[in-house]
């Protein structure tokens, strides 16, 4: 994860990180060096530069803004900057003839850095050295004026050091950028984190009370927010109690103790340190930058252009929180908003999300390198005994072969080599693709960690990218060996004495492919379906060209061909409930078909588990509770098939009435897959059903109604259909109740759960039922 907290530019953990236009971050001070300032033209120039060439410019020509508002020497004249500010002040304080040798525009005399990879830079980032004054110049007066005043027509720009867009400032420079807080907070918890590793005692460098007259101070127990100040348990009883003013300030933990980085760039020492020709430039890791980087932890987040406002909406439009006066006053007052809290959760969702494929990948690509390296060693062992059967045949033949030998081993060698090449690379390159997703993993999950929304989300969206960009870089065929362990060769000692200086290498004579091993642990069933896996064993030379896999008819019967192909994975649809099947496999190639597997035996679910088929039903039908509650859209009948297929045993489920209104005619019953589904089920001779309405039921199939009964359904009632396909009989319930005599006698297929409703109607589907054995006798009645 560390090279996730460190700045592009200088290599090192972030300090004070900016959030470019790019998503890309950027130390704060660092962004100062490879800011570019480009002056319109040279009536415009900054005043020392045209008195220094006996310009008549008056004093109080306008000035642009500093990059940085709290740098209002200049951008350049703070950290790593301070040499190209030299650079600036050498080149306008001195005459008139050194001024006229230098371009006035260049990157030399203008000061500031810019973007140029250079293969020397490991990280790409040229500043700008210093240009030596000219003598009797005034480098201090002319390094401050450069810094603070350039021309009203001069612009600034900033290009990112890792995707080299540019950007240009406004009239805010850097401060401009929004702050990335979480991406401070994290640096600031690791770099802790890394100092306890490397022995740091944390309680020696506690926080101590401000106002303690003890020797030594109390360890701080509070901070007051508004006042700034830490207080131990006695202090803050005795000189801020909670009353009276201090009332309403806000007391919290105190801050954690700096790092011992953050400590040494805070220390008086490390503030002396700029020259004293600086024109009073502080370094951007002074102590300000330490208290700015402790406060953020413990201060809400404001709004950049209303400092005293906190983010409380999300403008969706700009991608980035806003608070309420963005929105009755800014730009951001007709663009789409939405809750702040809201937003921060979904953008949370789909980063998890996404990081679930990452750990996948990952996962996969550790046991890749475990494959990986079972095959560095097995082409170490095969080659190993390669080589040894080639001595041993060669040794055996007369004094000729001498010379042949040595270049078949050689043959050999460079096989093996190759190999070993091969594997290492690949390992290489799947390891150096695994550091840097297990990276970019840690580093999202501390980022998941924080619990500022805003500033979760104004990383979210490029976090989400890059997580989806490392999930896409496992593409298909990234994670598969590029050679085999195997050496398909064998040496063909037969040939006459005559042929030694032609004896060379051959390939393994074809022969049928050995029988298959089933994968038992990736072997399943799924309601009426198998799923079977199995591979070759191991150090086959044979080729395979194909599978054949043969599955029973689920009662010990004959086998049959269900799949022919290459693939190693095959699921089978379509079979009986509550069956016993028994599977097997064989491989064929050019010479022939090899022997079969061993058998697996495979049971199915005893009961059926289905939902309504959103594939199968009308374009009317809607479907809702994961595809388990149907209504519709239309006044008219429309049906709905059930996702399993019926050819043998007895299967009960049940749909319960959610909603009855103005007395329709709902239909249940069962279907083949071709049935009509613009009318009432029943109408076609495709399926069988009972239609019902609030007094009675009937039978229908080919449009004839048959079987009145009574006794209707209503909103609460429960149907069940009971089908029995050993005495091929369909039989319907309601509340329990049998509804006249079973139908459905002597026909033979496979059949599929349907209904057909309205919109006045919706019921939901109960599957996995056993059958019921009290159910009540029919209630008949006259035709």
């Amino acid at each position: 994860m560390e090279e996730e907290l460190k700045c592009p530019v200088c290599g090192s953990l972030f300090r004070e990180p900016i959030i470019l236009p790019c998503s890309h971050n950027v130390c704060l001070p660092c962004a100062r060096t490879i800011a570019v300032q480009t002056p319109d033209g040279e009536p415009h120039l900054p005043q020392p530069l045209l008195h220094s060439r006996g310009s008549g410019l008056p004093a109080g020509a306008a000035a642009a803004p500093p990059l940085d508002h709290d740098a209002a020497a200049g951008p350049a004249c703070s950290g790593g900057g301070g040499s190209a500010a030299g650079g600036l002040g050498g080149g306008a304080g001195g005459g008139g003839d050194h001024a006229d040798k230098l371009s006035l525009y260049s990157e030399t005399d203008s000061g500031y850095g810019s973007y140029t990879p250079s293969l020397k830079s490991p990280n790409g980032v040229r500043v700008l050295p210093m240009v030596p004054a000219p003598p009797g110049s005034s480098a201090a007066a002319a390094r401050g004026a450069a810094c603070s005043s350039l021309s009203s027509s001069s612009s600034s720009s900033i290009t990112c050091p890792q995707c080299h867009r540019s950007a240009s400032l406004d009239h805010r420079g850097l401060r401009g950028f929004q702050r990335n807080r979480l991406l401070e907070a994290i640096v600031q918890r690791y770099q802790q984190g890394r100092g306890a590793a490397q022995g740091a005692s944390a309680a020696s460098a506690v926080a101590i009370c401000q106002l303690c007259d003890r020797t030594p101070p109390e360890p701080a127990a509070t901070l007051c927010e508004q006042c700034d100040v830490l207080y131990c348990a006695a202090c803050q009883l005795k000189c801020h109690p909670s009353r009276g003013p201090f009332a309403k300030h806000r007391l919290v933990q105190p801050p954690p103790p700096p790092a011992p980085a953050e400590a040494a760039s805070a220390s008086p020492g490390a503030a002396q340190g700029a020259p004293s020709g600086g024109g009073g430039c502080k370094s951007p890791g002074g102590t300000g930058a330490g208290a700015a980087g402790g406060s953020a932890a413990r201060k809400f987040p404001t709004c950049p252009e209303h400092e005293m406002e906190n983010y409380s909406m999300y403008c969706v439009s700009c991608r980035t929180p806003v608070c309420y006066l963005c929105l009755e006053e800014g730009r951001h007052g007709k663009h789409e908003v939405k809750p702040l809290g809201a937003m921060w959760k979904q953008h949370k969702a789909q980063l998890s999300q996404a990081l679930n494929g990452v750990s996948d990948k990952a996962k996969e690509a550790k046991e890749f390198l475990v494959q990986l390296k079972n095959i560095l060693q097995q082409v170490q062992e095969n080659g190993l005994d390669y080589e040894a059967c080639l001595v041993a045949q060669c040794d055996a033949l007369v004094d000729a072969l001498t010379r042949q030998k040595a270049k078949l081993l050689t043959k050999v060698t460079k096989e093996r080599e190759h190999k070993l090449k091969m594997v290492w690379d690949q390992i290489n390159h799947c390891t150096l693709k695994l550091r840097q997703s297990t990276g970019l993993m840690e580093y999202c999950l501390e980022v998941i960690k924080e619990n500022d929304p805003s500033g979760f989300l104004q990383i979210s969206d490029a976090l989400i990218k890059r997580v989806q960009v490392s999930q896409e870089q496992w593409v298909k065929g990234a994670l598969e060996p590029k050679v085999s362990a195997e050496f398909d060769l064998t040496l063909d000692s037969e040939p006459l004495l005559q042929a030694i200086h032609q004896l060379d290498f051959i390939q393994m004579k074809c022969r049928v492919p050995p029988g298959p091993l089933l994968q038992l642990e990736k072997c399943c069933t799924h309601n009426n379906s198998v799923t079977l896996a199995w591979r070759m064993p191991p150090f086959t030379h044979s080729p395979v060209d194909g599978y054949i896999l043969e599955l029973d008819d689920g009662d010990g019967g004959q086998f049959r061909e269900v799949y022919v192909g290459k693939e190693t994975l095959c699921t089978i649809d379509g079979l009986h409930f509550n069956s016993t099947y028994n599977a097997r496999v064989k491989a064929f190639n050019s010479s022939g078909v090899g022997p079969y597997s061993k058998t697996v035996v495979l049971q199915t679910s005893d009961v059926a588990w289905f939902t309504f088929d959103p594939n199968s039903g009308h374009r009317d039908i809607i479907l809702s509770n994961d595809n388990q509650t149907a209504t519709c859209s239309s006044y008219d009948d429309r049906v709905v098939l059930g996702t399993a297929a019926f050819s043998k045993g007895v299967h009960y489920w049940e749909l319960h009435v959610d909603r009855y209104d103005n007395h329709p005619d709902p239909a249940f019953g069962v279907a083949r897959a071709s049935v009509v589904k613009d009318m009432m089920l029943g109408k076609d001779d495709k399926a069988w059903a009972m239609y019902v309405d609030n007094n009675r039921s009937w039978f229908m199939h080919c449009n004839s109604h048959t079987n009145r009964t009574e006794g209707g359904v209503c909103k609460g009632a429960t149907v069940g259909v009971l089908l029995d396909l050993n005495k091929h009989t369909l039989t319907f319930f309601i509340n329990g109740q049998q509804q006249g005599p079973t139908a459905f006698s002597h026909v033979d297929g496979v059949f599929m759960p349907a209904l057909s409703l309205n919109r006045n109607v919706q019921v939901t589907l109960h599957t996995g039922l056993e059958v019921p054995t009290n159910l009540g006798r029919p209630k008949l009645s006259g035709n």
